[in-house]
């Protein structure tokens, strides 16, 4: 978990997850909400409420990136990192917008915000997840079944088949 938190993965991922919710707030509060006002009544409520998701997840990113820089800078430790209060659910059911009456950079923020939230949730789900468990190894386990035949023991190769 420390070792994620100093890696130039998570630099990189640090300095575009904050880079992403700049461009974002310079659109929203500036060429987006010129945009916004050209829309019709519907239009303008779906904008609205797609700008404001667009916004929660890029500010529970941001959240999640702080405290992982709070890792490694030792102001906090991964283990608090974990608590559930800093993690990250993953991503809502996503519903459909018709992104053809919304404006086209509207639509490219949308996506990259549920791309950085998706990369997120999945570093966060690998780093604290506690349901985390080994996966069966097949091939060893068959192999296991080979060292155990040419041993002397007892071989069934359909045993493998008749276990799924």
């Amino acid at each position: 978990m420390d070792e994620f938190a100093g890696s130039e993965v998570f630099d990189r991922l640090f300095k575009d997850g904050m880079g992403l919710v700049e461009v974002a707030a310079a659109y929203l509060d500036g060429p987006g909400r010129e945009e916004s006002r050209k829309l019709d009544r519907e239009l303008a409520l779906v904008y609205a409420a797609e700008s404001m998701e667009v916004t929660t997840r890029l500010m529970q990113s941001a959240s999640w990136l702080v405290v992982q820089r709070a890792v490694r800078e030792k102001d906090m430790t991964a283990e608090e990192a974990g608590d559930e209060k800093y993690r990250i659910a993953p991503i809502e059911e996503i519903h459909p917008v018709d992104r053809k009456a919304l404006p086209a950079r509207l639509c490219d923020l949308i996506d990259q915000s549920r791309a950085l939230y998706e990369r997120v949730w999945r570093l966060d789900d690998a780093l604290y997840s506690s349901e985390t468990k080994p996966t069966e190894n097949l091939v060893m386990k068959q192999i296991d079944r080979l060292r155990n035949a040419a041993e002397g023991g007892a071989f069934d190769p359909l045993a493998i088949w008749r276990e799924k």
